[in-house]
């Protein structure tokens, strides 16, 4: 009964938060930081980059007059348009923070080109294996695709590569090898860390509580 209750307390702490959403601008775009085990880690430990970024995923917010919204591919719920709050709600609950970046001004003009495709790509599932097709897509490879036309962003060759131990990450290793596929070292791809590195962007600052 105890467990239960602060439980109970615990949930209602979350759906209470409010944070300062009034300076998010249309095309803004939110970076949720990376926690340090399972898939979150495994992902920030082979893409952080110089610059020390530290996020496993990414979305793009929508101003409709009054309502935020934010598109996004995430494993549960594949590629969605969500409402702002429930983003918050289900993107924090193990504690992480949500990084603002902005696009500078020159590039701007690629906002509403990006939303409109963004919203295209909505309904299709989850990319869970992580290699570029054209039916699924990840939360990175979801902006980026959103944002390709004006080039934005850039594919990378990916690696899945520890830094410190300069070999296969175990947990990417277990991860491919489970699914019957070869790692796709060296493939295009990108991740929340490389586009947050991206010299077309601005960091705003964090999304905060109120």
């Amino acid at each position: 009964m105890k467990k239960s209750f602060l439980l109970f307390l615990f949930l209602l702490t979350l759906s209470c938060r409010t944070y300062n959403t009034s300076i998010l601008e249309n095309g803004d775009l939110l970076f949720v930081s990376a926690v340090e085990t399972g898939l979150s880690g495994a992902i920030n430990n082979v893409t952080q980059t110089e610059k020390k970024t530290s996020y496993d995923h990414i979305g793009i917010v929508k101003r409709e007059e009054d309502h935020l919204y934010v598109l996004h591919a995430a494993p549960k719920g594949g590629s969605q348009k969500q409402k702002l709050n429930r983003f918050l709600r289900e993107q924090t609950k193990k504690g992480q923070t949500i990084d603002i970046y902005r696009l500078k001004f020159e590039y701007q003009s690629a906002i509403a080109n990006a939303i409109s495709t963004a919203e295209t790509l909505v309904g299709k599932p989850y990319n869970f294996n992580y290699i570029l097709n054209e039916n699924s897509y990840y939360c990175s490879d979801f902006v980026e695709r959103a944002f390709r036309d004006h080039q934005i962003f850039k594919l990378e060759p990916m690696t899945f590569i520890d830094p410190k131990t300069k070999q296969t990450n175990a947990f990417w290793e277990k991860f491919y090898q489970d699914r019957n596929l070869k790692i796709p070292e060296g493939e295009p791809g990108c991740n929340p860390n490389g586009l947050a590195a991206s010299d077309k962007l601005s960091k705003i600052g964090e999304l905060k509580m109120n």
